[in-house]
């Protein structure tokens, strides 16, 4: 496993945190624009996805990697169909844990 770029889990409103870093999501495929693909993040944001060859057709959920453009948009370096059936709840409950601050139980 490669860990000299790690790429955090983000979701919709957490992607705006990482602006010009790698990341990774998953979309759900709502249509493809000339290559440039357009989605629903898991905690139903709209998301721009750009590089995406061979998107996979709707409703299919996306796995992307990539470059946070903007808080909007992913520049795609990796993309894995992950088919019809994939439980975004649980994902999006992911990139909630993922991106808390720790705080501490006891003070």
């Amino acid at each position: 496993m490669d860990t000299s770029s790690p790429s955090p889990f983000v979701n919709g409103e957490t992607l705006k945190i990482f602006v010009g870093r790698r990341v990774r999501t998953v979309v759900q495929v709502q249509r493809n624009e000339g290559g440039v693909l357009v989605g629903q993040s898991t905690d139903g944001h709209q998301l721009t996805i750009r590089g995406a060859t061979d998107a996979p057709e709707s409703p299919h959920y996306m796995e992307v990697i990539g470059i946070a453009d903007s808080n909007q948009s992913i520049r795609a370096e990796v993309c894995t169909d992950f088919g019809e059936n994939f439980d975004a709840g649980v994902f999006n409950g992911l990139c909630k844990l993922a991106n808390e601050t720790f705080k501490p139980l006891f003070l």
